[in-house]
């Protein structure tokens, strides 16, 4: 029997927010989304991925952001 809150044991069934910032415009050569730095493939994929894929994800997109900074 559940009590009704998360079970922070199964990191797999946590939930994993968006990085979508509704500011959804490609790149000019189309390769990222300028607001979430997703490529198309990742923002497709995202619904299928699991919680483990979404929180890599969204550390590589840290270290998008950061090259994109320099």
């Amino acid at each position: 029997m559940t009590d009704g809150t998360p079970d922070t044991a199964a990191p797999d069934t946590a939930i994993v927010p968006s990085p979508c910032i509704s500011v959804c415009k490609l790149t000019a050569d189309r390769a990222y989304c300028i607001g979430c730095l997703r490529t198309l493939e990742e923002i497709r994929g995202w619904k299928h991925m699991d919680a483990d894929q979404k929180r890599a994800l969204l550390a590589d997109l840290e270290n998008r952001q950061a090259a994109a900074a320099e």
